[in-house]
């Protein structure tokens, strides 16, 4: 499985940007789709996610202000992101968990940066 991540770009405080995350193969039977940030000197962490039932779960940072979605139809996943701030400056990866043969498969996107100037 690829995941190919994109959307990412230079933006202003307060504008908006709208990351895509195409797979390769099918997502709709994906147990979890999300999105990770990585700051310079940081760990990567979780931003968004959505399950096979669409669920969602969102870090605490952006509630509110990010929307995680998915189209199974077009095998993607996008992050909504708006009102961003300079602290949400980073490089976001789209992250994917499928459950088979009684072990988890985690599959990583290559990264789209993210930076928004103050």
């Amino acid at each position: 499985v690829q995941l190919q991540a994109s959307g990412g770009g230079l933006v202003r405080a307060g504008g908006s940007l709208r990351l895509s995350c195409a797979a390769s193969e099918s997502i709709f039977s994906a147990n979890l789709m999300g999105w990770y940030c990585q700051a310079p000197g940081k760990q990567r962490e979780l931003v968004a996610s959505i399950t096979s039932d669409g669920s969602t779960n969102y870090a605490d940072s952006v509630k509110g202000r990010f929307t995680i979605s998915r189209d199974n139809a077009k095998n993607s996943v996008y992050l909504q992101m708006n009102s961003l701030k300079p602290e949400d400056t980073a490089v976001y990866y789209c992250n994917r968990v499928d459950y088979s043969d009684s072990r988890f498969h985690i599959y990583w996107g290559q990264g789209t940066q993210v930076t928004v100037s103050s």
